[in-house]
């Protein structure tokens, strides 16, 4: 049994998060022995009930340098650390060489951020030489300065009686920030009236778009996970300005739910225009109003086929288990 530390900075839900609970997850049921390290204690959160509810063990630091450290240098020194996000990368890989555990960095960001952010992506990106380097799509790889490995995300596959759903609600799933368009969500909501719009997800935007929004979409707010929400949702649309391999989508497909997106990051690798989903140009609101027509239109024959490939593409190339068994080749590349 190895022992791994999963390192992070949060203080909400969003794709990191996603992506730490499933590799936590899937660590612990390959026979690893996992704890998911909060840099800092931002109050309750819904990644601690997540991994609670699976029986992960989480701790939470006083932030900082220091407290990372000494818990590396503790009684519960891990065999290897994994960090995820720009601040968890940059502290993890300096702590972890000064104390000789090996480190790997994962990049899940698919947009260049704005302002005092740019200058940590660099910082990241440019110290990342000092561990191992996973990439969850081909573009973020391609930034990497060093190189690295292609691990795209992946997810549990549920059971055949959990998929599929016939609802009639389109449904928009992320972080309510402005790299993840929900104000082009709901721009689509006022332009392609007949389903029901709903929204999931917390940020900056949320307040803001509830206000001006309330009549054409729904907002529900964040979620700890999405699991017993997919059965009530038709479509899933992606209004993203950048991405990289968006945790919902495969989440949403592995549960027989199409998906609607633009043409960003990874996801004309894993959507097949008319096949698993529908694919449309980046930025084009008409276009995706247009798509939601197309689907709105569909009789059930034409939906289940939807619904069957999409579950059929995830269970094939994005699995849980072929996702960790790439994780632990890294691991085992880093030691």
């Amino acid at each position: 049994m190895t022992s791994i530390c999963v390192l992070l900075d949060s203080s909400g839900m969003g794709g990191i998060e996603s992506h730490v609970a499933e590799l936590a997850a899937g660590l612990q049921a390959a026979g690893d022995h996992v704890v998911v390290l909060f840099l800092q204690d931002h109050g309750p959160h819904p990644l601690r009930d997540r991994l609670e509810n699976a029986g992960i063990r989480w701790t939470a630091l006083s932030g900082g340098s220091g407290p990372l450290l000494r818990y590396l240098r503790g009684p519960d020194r891990p065999a290897l650390l994994h960090t995820h996000g720009y601040k968890a990368n940059i502290l993890g890989r300096l702590a972890a060489r000064m104390v000789g555990i090996p480190v790997v960095a994962s990049f899940h960001a698919g947009e260049k951020p704005p302002g005092m952010l740019a200058w940590y992506d660099r910082v990241d990106r440019w110290t990342s030489f000092l561990g191992a380097r996973i990439a969850v799509s081909r573009p973020i790889l391609d930034r990497l300065p060093f190189g690295g490995s292609l691990v795209p995300n992946f997810v549990a596959i549920p059971p055949d009686a959990r998929i599929g759903s016939r609802s009639d609600v389109v449904a928009f799933v992320g972080r309510m920030s402005l790299e993840k368009g929900p104000d082009l969500f709901c721009e689509l909501a006022a332009g392609a009236p007949g389903p029901d719009y709903v929204a999931f997800g917390g940020g900056p935007m949320l307040e803001a778009l509830r206000l001006a929004h309330s009549k054409a979409v729904t907002f529900h707010g964040p979620k700890a996970g999405m699991d017993d929400a997919w059965s009530g949702i038709g479509l899933l649309a992606v209004t993203s300005r950048a991405e990289g391999l968006p945790l919902a989508v495969l989440e949403a497909m592995a549960h027989g739910v199409p998906v609607a997106a633009f043409a960003v990051g990874a996801l004309p690798e894993v959507i097949e225009d008319g096949v698993n989903g529908f694919l449309i140009p980046a930025g084009d609101v008409a276009g995706m109003a247009g798509a939601v027509q197309r689907w709105d239109a569909m009789d059930g024959t034409g939906r289940s086929a939807l619904r069957t490939a999409a579950r059929q593409t995830v269970a094939e190339t994005y699995g849980r288990d072929a996702g960790i068994k790439a994780i632990q080749r890294c691991y085992a590349s880093a030691r």
